[in-house]
C-alpha cells in the first residue's frame, strides 16, 4: 500500500483519511452526476469502508438511481462541498469524489459508467472502457 488517501472538503471541516488502495476509479457521465457536479460528469474512487477515518460531522441527503438504489451522499454543511458516497445496501465500500483529494493526481480513472447519457461536449479519454448504463455486475 502506498501512502493513504487523503481529502476533504473546501474549508477543512470534513475530512477523510483512507489507509486502502482503491478498488475502481470511475467517470460516470449520468444525468444525477451532471445536476450534482453541475459539468458533464462525476469522477470518484471506490474504497473499502473498513479502511476509511473520517474527522468532521457531513450533511446527508439520499437519491434513488434508476434501478432503485439508494446513494448517500455527504457533504460538508459549511462550505457545501460534496466529499463522498456510500450505499446503505453495500456497508462495505466507500465512495470518495475525485475532486476532495489533496491530491488530485492521484485519480487515475479505469472506466465510464453512463456514457448512453454523455454530452458530446464531455470529452473523456478514448481509451478507457465504457459502458453504455452501469457495467454488468
Amino acid at each position: 500500500m502506498s501512502e493513504p488517501y487523503t481529502g476533504g472538503c473546501a474549508c477543512g471541516a470534513l475530512r477523510y483519511d483512507i489507509s486502502a488502495e482503491p478498488i475502481a476509479m470511475n467517470d460516470c457521465q449520468c444525468r444525477q452526476c451532471q445536476y450534482e457536479t453541475g459539468t458533464g460528469h462525476g469522477s470518484y474512487l471506490t474504497f473499502p469502508d473498513a479502511d476509511v477515518k473520517l474527522a468532521g460531522d457531513a450533511k446527508h441527503w439520499d437519491l434513488v438511481g434508476d434501478n432503485g438504489t439508494v446513494k448517500r451522499h455527504a457533504f460538508c454543511p459549511t462550505c457545501g462541498s460534496p466529499v463522498y458516497m456510500s450505499f446503505p445496501y453495500m456497508p462495505d465500500i466507500f465512495i470518495v469524489r475525485a475532486g476532495s483529494l489533496d491530491d488530485p493526481g492521484r485519480y487515475k480513472p479505469q472506466m465510464v459508467f453512463w456514457c448512453a447519457a454523455g454530452n458530446a461536449w464531455d470529452h473523456l479519454d478514448p481509451a478507457l472502457t465504457k459502458f453504455d448504463k452501469m457495467p454488468p455486475a
